[in-house]
């Protein structure tokens, strides 16, 4: 059934909506199809048909044309992700995250991710300032901060990266001896590397900024490599021997003064009991002075007195001189018992000090 021309279709509804083949029609007749219309030898039909079959054709290929360029021209940048657009070779603009749009065929496009931290390693063999080789392993890690500069003022910068890096630690390891460049002066070298290296690259607007750069490895030539070893040996042993005598220090120094200090005390109340001893025999022979110039005879014979019971009583034995000429001695037994079980306690209060020690 026909029903092109009809207003109403298939089910009885009114049909308002413009008619797909009209629209062909009035395309090819803006194409050339009315002046084949227009023709009376009777073949005007089959040409307006085929000028129609064409139109469409080229509106499907228009149309499909249409949504294939769409899909090569709009895009999406994630959100670490950045787009440098060229226009015919020149820079039109840097694109942000989200949905955005070139002309495909037209517009160059360059996609980076800006937020990426990007590493690179290399190992080099390098002269130092008193002509030793060294072999230095070295790493850069390091991210783009200006993408239009990336693009087009560098047509290599990572490569330009590379030779940056070589030639900034070939001038620092060049201004240190072999030794600071194998033991202590790494750290420093590290950090000169790391301000020259990002000089190079802001002379050359490559857009790259280094974050950071390590000295990975530090190695003398082979040939003398176990010499090195020994003496990177003994410089520990030395910090070893240097922090165990500090320690010693720190532990013996305290102690020493706290002794000199306890001499210096004792050594004080001795002093004080010399003198006072001094003192008080000074007042006694005073004293006895004035007694013995009141009756001298009598302080003799009591000072005689005194100085012979102290010898007596520190002595065992005792010699009695009689007027028949044979002297007597006395033994005074009970005085000698008692030294004698006093030495015999003392002796063994000693030998039980001596068990407890062992």
């Amino acid at each position: 059934m026909n029903w092109e021309n009809q207003d109403k279709d298939p089910w009885g509804n009114k049909n308002d909506a413009p008619d797909f083949d009209e629209l062909i029609k009035k395309f090819s007749s803006i194409l050339g199809g009315k002046k084949s219309s227009n023709n009376s030898n009777g073949s005007s039909g089959g040409g307006n048909g085929f000028n129609i079959s064409l139109s469409r054709m080229f509106l499907y290929a228009l149309f499909a044309f249409s949504i294939l360029y769409a899909y090569q021209s709009v895009y999406q940048l994630d959100a670490s992700e950045r787009a440098v657009i060229l226009r015919f070779g020149k820079f039109y603009e840097e694109q942000q995250e989200g949905l955005n749009f070139r002309l495909a065929g037209i517009d160059e496009r360059y996609i980076e991710n800006v937020s990426l931290t990007r590493r690179y390693t290399q190992t080099n063999s390098m002269l130092t300032r008193d002509e030793n080789i060294v072999d230095v392993t070295v790493s850069a890690q390091y991210r783009i901060a200006n993408l239009k500069d990336f693009v087009l003022n560098v047509k290599d910068p990572e490569g330009s990266l590379r030779q940056a890096i070589e030639s900034a630690l070939r001038h620092v390891v060049g201004d240190n001896t072999l030794e600071q460049t194998l033991t202590v002066g790494r750290e420093n070298i590290a950090q000169e590397v790391q301000t020259r290296l990002q000089g190079i690259l802001d002379s050359y607007a490559t857009g790259l900024i280094v974050q950071q750069v390590n000295i990975e490895k530090t190695d003398p030539p082979a040939a003398v490599k176990d010499a090195f070893d020994d003496v990177v040996a003994a410089r520990e042993d030395k910090e070893r021997l240097q922090n165990e005598a500090e320690r010693y220090a720190l532990s013996i120094v305290p102690e020493a003064r706290g002794q000199a200090q306890a001499r210096i005390r004792n050594a004080e109340g001795y002093k004080l009991e010399v003198v006072a001893n001094a003192e008080g025999e000074v007042g006694r022979f005073t004293q006895l002075l004035s007694e013995y110039e009141k009756a001298p005879r009598v302080t003799r014979d009591r000072m005689y007195i005194d100085a012979m019971q102290s010898v007596l009583s520190n002595t065992s034995k005792v010699m009695i001189d009689v007027d028949s000429g044979n002297n007597l001695m006395l033994l005074p037994l009970d005085k000698m018992m008692e030294e004698s079980s006093k030495s015999i306690n003392v002796d063994r209060l000693n030998l039980r000090r001596g068990g407890d020690n062992e």
